[in-house]
């Protein structure tokens, strides 16, 4: 797997972001049975850059904690099955394109205490939470968020990242 990780603003994570996001990355999307060797992107911002992201892609304009910007419009979630498109996998290194992910790293501080558990934890959460949209899932009916939540749940539990 291929992580481009980018970080901005001056506050800093106490704890190895790169590292705790590849290893997170990596356990999603061995749970999802991804078959392919993955690349995707990650930036680590600051509220405001990510409410300006959250106006112009969503036209909310409030900072939010994750954005995912998924490459592949799945006919179902988690389905890999589908045909292997040259604009799906990059031509160099033949890793599938999942997409982008931008994170909030006050959201990450805020939520964590605000939810009493470690910035590592909610850290980890967010990143798996963001695979599973660039793989096809969403949350947007009952049906769909709480299978998400379950599957969320357990790719933290494999990590031994608990609440």
């Amino acid at each position: 797997m291929t992580l481009y990780f980018e970080e901005e603003g001056d506050l800093a994570l106490p704890f190895d972001c790169k590292k705790l996001a590849k290893e997170t990355i990596e356990a999603a999307l061995d749970y999802v049975k991804c078959p392919y060797e993955a690349q995707l992107n990650l930036l680590l911002t600051m509220n405001e850059e990510i409410q300006s992201m959250n106006q112009e892609f969503r036209q909310i304009d409030r900072a939010t904690d994750v954005l995912s910007f998924p490459m592949i419009e799945y006919e179902r979630p988690g389905d890999f099955s589908f045909p292997e498109e040259a604009s799906y996998f990059d031509p160099e290194t033949g890793e599938l394109l999942l997409g982008d992910i931008v994170v909030s790293k006050e959201k990450v501080l805020c939520q964590a205490e605000e939810y009493g558990h470690t910035k590592e934890r909610e850290f980890a959460f967010l990143i798996t939470h963001s695979v599973l949209h660039l793989c096809g899932y969403d949350h947007m009916e009952d049906e769909e968020r709480l299978h998400m939540e379950d599957l969320q749940k357990r790719i933290l539990e494999r990590l031994n990242i608990l609440r």
